[in-house]
């Protein structure tokens, strides 16, 4: 199957037999997982016994043999086993006086390049990019362009070359519809990097939700560590959304809107995506019609309605109309100083996370237990997945009101349900959104003063990495406060947040101080957000999004299968931008 090899093992020696255990190399001090009994030679017949296994070619692995009685190890192998490849592993007695014994591993036949379709797919997008580039540079020459607007709409180019003759008549006036030219210069007063990089995020997430391709990298880490684009991608979609708060509750105070009113309509956003979370794309519908019985309660919208309600009312509370200077003493923090309540509001949120997370008390669980459970740690916790954040999920949700799969089950083997979007963690999606907040503001207060801007993105980012790297110890497992986005550990969103501003740096560079960008075709998206997500999530099931393929186990099917459908929400995206269709809530 994908992501597989298959290991024969040849087994030479006499009795009692040999049991054969792994360990994944991206499990953290797991116990070895049982694989086969491989029986013992047989010396009359001089036939070596054998047993055939599937094992795990996604990471390294740790292969243990030793004695079915008395448990003496026999041998130790680290090897990464390539998808589709042939094995052997020939275990013999070298010199029978010192019985030493070896272990050979031999391949039979050679692994498949399962990341070709990969390299293939990025050639076939920047072939259509150099395309797209070509044509826009051929337009801009006058002959090409006016053969094209004539092919395009002969009536139309005819109408020009009349007006170019003499004065156009009343009814040409009438016709020529100004709305487009209003649209487009309010379109140029909308920061574009915004929604170019929200848009972004979107579309990788919508690829890796239908599937990535079945490869590893595009899905989430099982548990501590390494950041694969799904880590990424939520928390990016929180950063952003702060900011546009800081942009939108200042764009309708300024337009002459109470605070009230505002207010009115941040708990309407709030309620209805809290309700599109819970009750339109809900993950537990494969348990069947959904019911309260099995209704999972937190969420991605869930999460983002409840954190947009809190930093939305928390601005609100002490934004201004006017984002003039502040006549303060201390001019370069005008960002920051004036709103000293917000920031003892979030430290007093993130004071409450560490005491819960750290001190409360889990029954069978060490007290600041932050482990997978399953098979981790030796296997000494099993139930104890998420320490805290786990347990209070399980107390106040109770277990059928979780998500039933959670990304630890993979490679822990952890059977208790576990929520990546629980309570606990909505505390630090409150802060990541709130340093979104932060970026907002800066752009704000320092409007048509692009290096400045550039210059504070820079600063928060190499704050934000700072604070990464004393939490974490700049390692996997053993600092302080691992990074962990299904935990939305404190060092999570510092380190998610630093990726933030200098990714947003960089946009904000390309798209809106040097227009060498115009943001497509991320753009699009980002300007119906709402849409796309619901969206891809509604018809994931249905043609031309998902089809039946020839070949399951393939990644090169699944690949162009998951493209396919991302890509159709792009362009479906552009029809709607084209079109002036923009659905929000």
């Amino acid at each position: 199957r994908m992501d597989q090899a298959l290991l024969l093992v040849r087994n030479e020696l006499p009795a009692p037999g040999l049991n054969l255990a792994a360990r994944s190399g991206s499990c953290h001090q797991c116990l070895y997982q049982f694989l086969a009994f491989v029986p013992p030679s047989n010396e009359s017949l001089r036939k070596p016994g054998t047993a055939s296994v599937m094992v795990d070619t996604q990471h390294p692995l740790t292969l243990l043999l030793n004695s079915s009685v008395g448990d003496r190890d026999i041998c130790k192998i680290q090897y990464h086993f390539g998808e589709f490849g042939n094995y052997s592993l020939v275990v013999k007695t070298i010199s029978t006086s010192n019985q030493t014994v070896s272990c050979d591993l031999i391949i039979n036949e050679g692994p498949i390049n399962s990341y070709l379709p990969i390299l293939f797919a990025f050639l076939v997008y920047m072939g259509i990019l150099a395309l797209l580039i070509a044509g826009r540079l051929l337009m801009k020459i006058d002959p090409v362009r006016n053969w094209v607007y004539k092919k395009l709409n002969p009536r139309a180019t005819d109408r020009m070359i009349n007006s170019e003759l003499g004065s156009p008549n009343t009814t040409d006036s009438i016709n020529c519809d100004p709305a487009p030219q209003s649209w487009s210069s309010g379109s140029r007063q909308r920061l574009r990097s915004l929604d170019t990089f929200r848009g972004l995020s979107l579309v990788i997430m919508v690829f890796v939700n239908y599937g990535g391709g079945k490869y590893w990298f595009f899905k989430h880490e099982s548990w501590n560590g390494k950041l694969h684009f799904p880590s990424a991608l939520f928390s990016r979609f929180v950063f952003i959304m702060g900011t546009s708060i800081a942009l939108a509750l200042g764009s309708m105070l300024r337009w002459g809107s109470s605070k009230w009113k505002v207010l009115r309509k941040i708990i309407w956003r709030s309620f209805v995506l809290i309700l599109l979370g819970i009750i339109v794309v809900n993950p537990n519908y494969c348990l069947g019609p959904l019911s309260w019985d099995n209704l999972r309660i937190p969420g991605v919208l869930q999460r983002l309605g409840f954190t947009y309600l809190v930093v939305a009312a928390l601005e609100l509370l002490f934004t201004r109309a006017d984002s003039g200077t502040w006549e303060g003493r201390f001019p370069a923090l005008q960002d920051i100083l004036p709103y000293w309540p917000q920031w003892i509001f979030i430290l007093v949120l993130e004071t409450i996370w560490l005491c819960l997370t750290f001190l409360l008390p889990v029954p069978d669980c060490p007290r600041g237990y932050l482990g997978p459970g399953g098979i981790g740690d030796f296997g000494k916790y099993p139930n104890c997945t998420g320490g805290a954040a786990g347990y209070i999920d399980r107390l106040l949700l109770g277990e059928k009101h979780m998500y039933q799969h959670p990304s630890s089950g993979v490679i822990y083997q952890s059977t208790m349900p576990y929520d990546p979007e629980g309570i606990l963690g909505t505390i630090n999606s409150i802060v990541m959104a709130f340093l979104g907040l932060q970026a907002g503001k800066i752009t704000l207060f320092y409007k048509d003063q692009p290096k400045q801007i550039m210059s504070r993105f820079i600063i928060w980012g190499i704050l934000m990495g700072v604070i990464s790297a004393i939490l974490t110890k700049c390692s996997k497992e053993e600092g302080f406060i691992p990074i962990n986005k299904n935990l939305w550990s404190i060092s999570y969103v510092t380190t998610m947040s630093c990726f933030a501003f200098i990714l947003l740096l960089l946009i904000y560079y390309l798209v809106d101080v040097k227009k060498w960008w115009s943001g497509a075709p991320f753009l699009y998206p980002g300007m119906n957000s709402i849409l796309v997500y619901i969206g891809h999530q509604v018809f994931a099931n249905y043609f031309p999004f998902k089809w039946k393929m020839q070949d399951s186990q393939s990644h090169a099917e699944h690949l162009t299968q998951n493209l396919t459908a991302t890509t159709l929400w792009v362009i479906i995206s552009y029809i709607l931008y084209r079109k002036r269709i923009f659905w929000k809530i």
